[in-house]
């Protein structure tokens, strides 16, 4: 990684994997951010953010308050939770204060590899090797980072982090496809290999934190939601790493990724959106009724499955070369308490305990037939009575897969 220097002004460009297209400019003055578009890019006519980032001429700025003045969707390409801890720490080594670092710098340090298809030179983003890696080695260096010891290991954490978002500290990893040899995967990929994000527990994770989120991936993909690729990778303590493949990259293609926290510049620290809002965006983003059901099995799965932690970052759409825009694979469905207990995002707005009913009103809301709609929950409940057995399967311990079980089948 390159020294720490202050960036008064980032190139904005998108790559979808054949060629960087310019975009615009980022410029900060007296900790003001302001953006333009480049003139050939509106010709082009392709919107990246259409709610927030009009594609018009002219200087746009935004509020200072929300993502410290950046646009939601560069905002996107920034880690927080782990990534922002791991940058921090780095930058606190360097005998520099991290409230002097602004979203540009840190743009700066995502460069050419974050997620998604955008990028930001001038690049300062680490360097890349393709060294074999070991998970339990990671873990524990992620460990000691949450300790708040070993800074020696910080460059090597946040070039394996690249713009991921979350609490639990990730990794991008290159895997291949006999999934029994892994690589520094935030850069190209040599032949074979496939880009995945593998999580390591936090503080406040048990040890079978991976194994949880595991059982819930295949739950919810015997349910018909759409998922990547899941792996539970082999740990030296616990059950397993859980990973994912990235659903960003396509081979050499990469697609535009934006949240419906960055869409509709909302603040997920304090939820106040409902799934009604997330059917309103996934309708006028895709214009497919294909697209609004799959968000609806998977609101279905997310109160079934009590799953609370299901705020505006947990939800992603995916725009390709062509300007087309879908909702992203489901990812981050696990068990999880949302704030004070209740759902992050309610249901016709309902919060502490939305069950089935809730969800009828909302398929009503988005034209989804009863019939389908009961048809979807039902099917949902069945995936989720084998919780039980594939928990004790892949090791989850005996009190969580209780405690769990009991959730379950209370909600609803």
């Amino acid at each position: 990684m390159s020294a720490f220097q202050a960036i008064k002004e980032i190139k904005v460009g998108i790559d979808f994997g054949d060629g960087i297209i310019p975009v615009g400019r980022l410029a900060i003055r007296d900790r003001v951010i302001y953006f333009e578009y480049d003139r050939g890019f509106i010709d082009h006519g392709m919107e990246i953010s259409p709610l927030r980032l009009l594609l018009q001429s002219g200087v746009q700025q935004f509020d200072y308050d929300l993502f410290e003045g950046l646009p939601g969707v560069f905002n996107d390409s920034l880690p927080d939770g782990w990534g922002r801890l791991l940058f921090d720490r780095y930058i606190r080594s360097k005998g520099q204060l991290p409230s002097g670092v602004t979203p540009l710098d840190r743009l700066a340090h995502i460069g050419q590899y974050g997620l998604g298809a955008l990028v930001f030179e001038p690049d300062h983003s680490a360097d890349e090797t393709q060294d074999n890696i070991n998970l339990d080695t990671l873990a524990n260096q992620a460990q000691e980072v949450l300790d708040g010891a070993s800074d020696d290991v910080l460059a090597e954490l946040i070039a394996l982090n690249g713009s991921s978002a979350g609490a639990r500290p990730k990794a991008l990893i290159g895997v291949n496809k006999k999934r029994d040899h892994i690589i520094h995967g935030a850069h190209e990929l040599p032949q074979g290999y496939e880009p995945w994000i593998v999580k390591f527990p936090n503080t406040q994770d048990g040890m079978d934190a991976g194994a949880i989120e595991y059982v819930y991936a295949l739950m919810a993909k015997e349910a018909g939601i759409i998922m990547p690729d899941v792996h539970l990778f082999p740990a030296q303590h616990g059950a397993g790493y859980f990973a994912i493949k990235r659903f960003d990259r396509d081979g050499e293609k990469r697609y535009h990724m934006h949240t419906a926290c960055g869409l509709l510049h909302s603040d997920f620290r304090t939820p106040s959106m409902d799934y009604e809002d997330l059917i309103a965006l996934t309708s006028m983003l895709t214009r497919d009724v294909r697209e609004i059901e799959k968000l609806y099995r998977q609101t279905a799965f997310n109160v079934l499955a009590h799953n609370r932690d299901d705020h505006s970052k947990n939800f992603s759409y995916l725009m390709d070369d062509n300007g087309q825009w879908t909702l992203s694979p489901a990812y981050d469905l696990t068990f999880s308490s949302g704030p004070r207990g209740e759902q992050s995002t309610m249901v016709m707005g309902e919060g502490r305990n939305p069950n089935t009913e809730h969800l009828l009103k909302l398929a009503d809301e988005a034209s989804i037939k009863k019939d389908c709609a009961v048809e979807i929950i039902e099917t949902i409940e069945s995936c989720l009575a084998k919780w039980p057995e594939l928990a004790k399967q892949y090791g989850v311990h005996k009190a969580n897969i209780d405690l769990i079980g009991k959730k379950i089948n209370s909600d609803g």
